[in-house]
């Protein structure tokens, strides 16, 4: 197949998913640019993406995966530079919206945040990317043995992080009516990854 037609028809398959991949895990704008780096790598180093859709989707989310690691280092470095430069404290940008505090879905996002890289990302790949086994553990770069063994782990990690979480919001008062807690982003823990 000519390497134009092939990539052409792997950016047009596969391009929503890697922008809701980037998307779930940075700002809109860092998204797009690492979906045109993930796309750009494609291009470059074509021979080696798999030819099947099923195979090429992780290889994917793999080439996006280092692109958001690199992104978010330099986003680092450069919050470094800001800070000893005296015009920003390092932490600021990591400061949460007070409003997500009320939805459930922030619950299950700062648990996750409580977990390591390696555990959120497993959870991710099966729960948000929708992969199966073999297809998050060629993204991750392990067996799939080795993939289980880590979405098992994290499971059990996450639930204990949403455990220990509700039982202390038992003690904390109750929410005043009309607090805009909003139930359409209602999770229940039968449906976390």
């Amino acid at each position: 197949m000519d390497p134009q037609l092939r990539f052409t028809l792997l950016y047009q398959r596969h391009y929503g998913s890697v922008m809701r991949y980037a998307t779930r895990r940075t700002d809109p704008d860092t998204a797009r640019d690492v979906v045109a780096e993930t796309f750009l790598v494609a291009w470059r180093r074509l021979e080696a993406v798999p030819d099947g859709a099923a195979e090429a989707e992780p290889w994917l989310y793999a080439v996006a995966r280092r692109v958001l690691a690199n992104a978010e280092r330099s986003r680092r470095r450069a919050d470094r530079v800001t800070a000893r430069l005296g015009n920003q404290r390092p932490d600021a940008a990591l400061a949460a919206d007070p409003a997500d505090a009320v939805t459930e879905r922030a619950r299950v996002e700062q648990a996750l945040r409580a977990l390591s890289e390696a555990d959120r990302e497993a959870l991710r790949l099966v729960g948000w990317e929708e992969l199966d086994l073999a297809g998050a553990a060629l993204a991750m770069g392990c067996s799939r043995a080795a993939m289980a063994v880590r979405l098992h782990r994290a499971r059990r990690r996450l639930a204990r992080v949403l455990e220990s979480r509700e039982q202390g919001a038992d003690t904390a008062p109750a929410m005043p009516a009309g607090s805009g807690h909003d139930h359409r982003f209602a999770v229940s823990r039968e449906e976390l990854p």
